[in-house]
């Protein structure tokens, strides 16, 4: 890294260690790393904690570091979402916790998916959910049991490390790379780069915030790349060829901001030592004082794009870029890669829609075995909470078909609600949260079902817990806001967001917050005005923008 720095100082001191030699950890979060690495807390998982219980559990370790190793403490059973902002954190806490398995590319082969499946039968009461980061997360998982699940995981190729904390998160990838027909460039080389090199790597396991990677050189944009803080997407570029477009700077929660464009092309070859950069440049100059304003979104909004492809060359590269195409809007249609599709070798991927991610360990293990039937060895998840099937011969293609939708995932007879529905974990595990979310999700999408047998429109319908949407309500048509009034579970409204065709934030109806109990009767009535209302090829954010206002409400 050059020492000649190009960016100038914030303002003020946001604590970023380019200007700050000595690192003064601004608050607890960044005491408590600075005390010690993150990962440093697996030698004391497995020699200290596993072996005496959660009681020994130091708190920085139990709220904090466990993190690093994808674990989080889970809501003890029977708080309501009132007392989630009143209690302390260890009136929350139970005595268990989430266990998050990262799945680089959401790509799994049939062992890892049996070995997962295993893991939540023996471990986690068979809880599993696919959650739109391509991870799969276990929930009641002890920390005497850690040790083992390790073992179990590590000795098929798969980790829980940096599934959480101030760290590089999963990788994420097209869930049909390097088989999709219409595929611009295979991502897969670099996805699995930038893993092997760095996930783990002291250098990058103390960043501001969480860092969000997306890779995928799909013509359908399938990565969420808008919402990334770092995502490279597949473009043709006019005289190199095959590549990446390179954008920088997406993120929801709170204060959402989509991810701008650099301008800049990125080979395949390059993609592992430009991810470098963006990262050392998150780490070197985010922002460190206050968590809200930790992530790389709110740099990238001071510095603007020039600036900071400015930095990432001179200081961080040391070569220039070249300047690239912007990507084309993805084709028409869906992109959740549900149904039967052809690949490139004559073969074909089967995509399957378990209700809102939610695939218990026992269903898991039905699916590795409906895979080996197959003749298949390769499963890939997808970011909103799908899984594809690769590689099955077209005289299988039926069978697999069969049995999937015989235990409950649709392929063929996937209604639009079931595939366009996602929740967040919500009260049932989650600290954070106000409401439900899974279970009020999967009743929304059989009443759907069952009102609207013959609606075939695409749309999202994303419910959140929280307003820190990990359900990505800003970007889904109808997105769903737990709140609370009165004492009673519902949520607020927002409207017309999208990724890709109709990318942007959806709108707030303001003063408009829907009962729980009431949620089928609201989707349906707005759902039914779209269908009246659209025009030919319109899409249901775009009418959005269009509607009366009192056909939103």
């Amino acid at each position: 890294m050059a020492q000649t720095r190009i960016a100038p100082p914030a303002a003020r001191n946001e604590g970023q260690w380019a200007f700050d030699d000595a690192r003064e950890p601004l608050n607890g979060n960044e005491q408590f790393k600075q005390d010690d690495d993150g990962l440093n807390v697996r030698a004391r998982i497995e020699e200290v904690y596993s072996k005496q219980g959660f009681a020994s559990i130091a708190p920085e370790d139990l709220r904090g570091r466990m993190r690093w190793w994808g674990l989080y403490t889970q809501r003890k059973p029977g708080i309501d979402g009132g007392k989630t902002a009143t209690l302390e954190p260890h009136e929350l806490d139970d005595e268990y916790f989430m266990l998050r398995v990262r799945c680089d590319g959401g790509a799994l082969t049939l062992e890892q998916l049996r070995v997962i499946g295993e893991i939540s039968v023996e471990f986690g009461r068979s809880t599993a959910d696919i959650t739109d980061r391509q991870n799969i997360q276990l929930h009641w998982i002890r920390v005497e049991d850690v040790p083992e699940i390790w073992r179990r995981l590590e000795a098929v190729g798969l980790s829980t490390q940096e599934a959480c904390g101030d760290t590089p998160r999963v990788i994420l990838g097209s869930p049909v790379a390097g088989v999709a027909a219409d595929e611009i460039i295979d991502g897969t080389p670099a996805i699995r780069a930038i893993a092997e090199r760095y996930i783990g790597d002291p250098a990058f396991s103390n960043l501001p915030r969480k860092f969000k990677t997306a890779i995928s050189g799909s013509p359908h944009q399938d990565v969420a790349h808008e919402i990334n803080d770092v995502a490279f997407v597949g473009v043709e570029h006019p005289e190199f060829g095959p590549g990446f477009d390179l954008w920088v700077g997406g993120a929801l929660s709170t204060n959402p901001k989509l991810g701008v464009r650099l301008g800049a092309f990125v080979t395949l070859e390059q993609v592992p030592e430009v991810w470098t950069g963006v990262v050392g440049i998150f780490r070197d100059y985010g922002y460190r004082r206050l968590r809200t304003r930790a992530r790389l979104k709110f740099l990238v909004a001071d510095w603007g794009a020039e600036l900071f492809r400015q930095v990432l060359e001179g200081e961080y590269l040391g070569w220039t870029l070249a300047d690239g195409p912007a990507p084309p809007p993805p084709p028409t249609g869906r992109r959740d890669h549900v149904g039967v599709h052809p690949q490139r070798d004559g073969n074909f991927y089967v995509g399957a829609a378990p209700t809102v991610g939610r695939t218990p360990g026992d269903l898991l293990l039905r699916i590795a075995d409906l895979v080996e039937a197959a003749g298949s060895t390769r499963i890939r998840l997808t970011v909103e909470q799908k899984l594809v099937v690769l590689d099955v011969a077209p005289d299988k293609v039926d069978a697999l078909v069969e049995g999937l939708e015989a235990n409950g995932l649709g392929v063929r007879t996937a209604s639009t609600f079931r595939r366009g529905t996602m929740a967040c974990t919500g009260i049932e595990f989650c600290k954070l949260a106000i409401v439900e979310t899974k279970a009020r999700a999967t009743h929304l999408v059989g009443e759907l079902e069952s009102r609207l047998p013959t609606f075939d429109q695409p749309i999202t319908i994303n419910l959140n817990g929280c307003p820190n949407s990990c359900a990505r309500i800003q970007t889904a048509d109808i997105g769903l806001k737990g709140a609370l009034a009165g004492g009673e579970d519902g949520y607020q409204v927002h409207l017309g967001g999208g990724l890709g065709l109709t990318s942007g934030l959806g709108k707030t109806l303001r003063g408009l917050r829907v009962p729980a109990e009431e949620l089928p009767d609201y989707i349906e009535r707005v759902t039914r005005r779209f269908d009246e209302q659209r025009t030919e090829g319109e899409l249901f954010a775009q009418w959005t923008q269009r509607a009366a206002e009192e056909d939103l409400r």
